[in-house]
């Protein structure tokens, strides 16, 4: 049975070393077996005390990341394309340290950028991008750690939408750093058959976020979920399924949660986790 996670922007962002001595024993309690940890900024958080945290209460981990403002890798601006590329290995040194396999997110442009492309230019970009995300999955596999490259729905980038965009990024890298990220919100979005996109991700999947198609508890909501835990048996994915909501203040307008997904943070955790127990185990859908 597949471990089963939980992103901590579900309650708290940004992630400090507070909060995080807060957290961990709390979803460890709530029998999770992963907690996911946003990598934003150098130094909010200390990876080597996480690392001790985790241990302490026996829970397993991942990273994702997400590209700021300041952050392009598609940009003309080499100071940009460098300060990006510094900011990539940071996040996958983090993860080294606290001991996730994975750096999972849309690591090449910041969500919002977005541009028309013919062929032409989309060829171009994704050329661009593997020779740009080359070196730094490079470091990562070094590392035993893979970049997740995560395709967001077409409100948050231009770019990368779908599976098949993204395994074009993939083999255009041609690193064993480099994997991909699937989300079902985006999936719900722009993959008209979700399980079938799971299927062509194949062995470049290396991790997979859950939500209902509202980006609430997954369960609640219209999402064929026995078919996508068939996928995912299909493929041998052994990877978790991580919960990622956008719940904690702060995050509401950035976002677009114009309402609450849920009674409370932990009532969203605690029903997410019930379902997907059941998922897993081949129970009835509620």
């Amino acid at each position: 049975m597949l471990d089963i996670g939980v992103n901590t922007w579900v309650w708290v962002a940004p992630l400090t070393d507070e909060r995080l001595a807060d957290l961990v024993p709390k979803v460890a309690a709530m029998g999770f077996d992963v907690i996911e940890l946003p990598f934003q900024e150098p130094g909010s958080w200390d990876p080597a005390r996480a690392a001790e945290l985790l241990a302490a209460h026996g829970l397993g981990v991942t990273v994702c990341a997400g590209l700021r403002p300041h952050h392009d890798l598609l940009t003309d601006d080499p100071a940009t394309r460098d300060r990006t590329g510094r900011f990539l290995r940071a996040a996958v040194d983090a993860a080294a340290t606290v001991g996730s396999r994975v750096v999972a997110g849309p690591l090449y442009s910041p969500p919002g950028r977005l541009w028309l492309m013919d062929a032409a230019a989309r060829r171009r970009a994704v050329a661009r991008l593997g020779e740009a995300l080359r070196p730094v999955a490079d470091h990562a596999a070094a590392r035993g750690v893979a970049l997740a490259l995560e395709p967001l729905n077409r409100f948050e980038t231009s770019l990368l939408n779908t599976v098949e965009q993204t395994l074009e990024v993939v083999d255009a890298v041609g690193s064993p750093g480099c994997a991909i990220a699937l989300d079902t919100f985006h999936m719900n979005i722009e993959e008209r058959d979700p399980a079938a996109a799971l299927r062509a991700a194949g062995d470049r999947l290396a991790h997979v976020q859950v939500c209902a198609n509202d980006r609430g508890a997954p369960g609640a909501d219209h999402l064929d979920w026995p078919a996508l835990r068939r996928a995912l048996e299909d493929v041998g994915y052994r990877g978790p399924l991580v919960i990622e909501s956008f719940t904690a203040e702060g995050l509401e307008t950035v976002m677009a949660v114009w309402r609450p997904l849920a009674d409370s943070r932990d009532a969203l955790a605690a029903q997410g986790l019930a379902f997907l127990r059941d998922l897993l185990a081949g129970g009835p859908r509620p």
